[in-house]
């Protein structure tokens, strides 16, 4: 069957990955990146290529535990992924993906740095991208040489010196809510950095300090530019107004920019709102954000 005619169906992947081998999410030609060996993986299944649509890229050594996609398939190419194996279509394709994924993997055999750890049919109105209401990620930090652990050392910053996590959360404060987040981001041509800062939140905890950020979208590099802003707070480099000051400035242009290493940073979940208004979600995301 033509899959160009065949009826489409839209899937929802959930995924988790260590980022540290891949060159970020985007595709980009004759470098290793999640979203190009997802869709080599889905395409060799499938017999069909296919567009991904992100919950949100991810730059290069940053992980996931939660990040979403979704994907248009043909009947037809689902069925060719399912074959003979007797197994429900989107457990059977599951299986396939993390059979292909793990055959590029560098690591122990039959693991992988990329794992699909659920396919589901996504309900009417579902866009990975436009429907999240929110993106929650995770900044970990070890501030104590003594419990410095080489086996974390991929997603755990080693840092000499002792934060002080209240300070931080004093500094992080007045970021919350809906700014221009310009000082804190790399912008795209023609995008707005108007984003609403949900939690900012520094906790020491398991002898780590973790600093959780939730917004409603997040710009390029903006949680490690956070991180970084409450990382001199807690060094005392600076005073606990810097961040809000640097947030007033909106110009990435003063030399004050501080981007954290991109290896702590772990995408933890994406939320989205109840299945009747996730289309009704994605119209609001597309229009553009303004502070009025």
């Amino acid at each position: 069957m033509d899959s160009t005619v065949s009826h489409s169906l839209r899937l929802r992947f959930d995924l988790a990955y260590d980022g540290t081998d891949f060159h970020g999410w985007a595709r980009q030609e004759g470098l290793r990146t999640v979203e190009g060996l997802l869709a080599a993986a889905l395409d060799t299944a499938t017999g069909a290529a296919h567009r991904l649509t992100v919950a949100g890229r991810t730059d290069a050594g940053v992980h996931a535990r939660g990040q979403v996609v979704h994907v248009d398939v043909g009947e037809a190419e689902l069925d060719r992924a399912v074959g003979r194996s007797g197994l429900e279509a989107t457990e059977a394709l599951r299986r396939r993906l993390a059979a292909l994924l793990a055959r590029e993997s560098d690591g122990p055999r039959g693991t992988s740095d990329l794992v699909v750890t659920k396919v589901s049919y996504a309900p009417a109105g579902f866009d990975a991208r436009f429907s999240a209401l929110s993106r929650s990620y995770t900044y970990r930090i070890c501030d104590d040489p003594r419990s410095y652990d080489p086996l974390r050392r991929r997603d755990v910053l080693w840092l000499g010196e002792r934060l002080d996590v209240d300070a931080m959360n004093r500094a992080a404060r007045p970021l919350l809510g809906e700014h221009d987040f310009l000082s804190y981001c790399k912008p795209r041509e023609g995008a707005t950095t108007i984003r609403e800062l949900q939690r900012l939140e520094a906790v020491r905890t398991a002898g780590l300090v973790e600093v959780t950020a939730q917004a409603d979208a997040f710009c390029h590099s903006m949680v490690r530019a956070l991180v970084g802003a409450l990382m001199r707070v807690g060094t005392g480099r600076r005073g606990e107004d810097w961040p809000s000051r640097r947030l007033a400035e909106r110009s990435r242009d003063t030399g004050e920019a501080v981007v954290a290493p991109p290896h702590p940073l772990t995408l933890e979940s994406v939320r989205y709102p109840p299945d009747g208004e996730l289309a009704g979600r994605a119209r609001l995301t597309r229009a553009r954000r303004d502070c009025g």
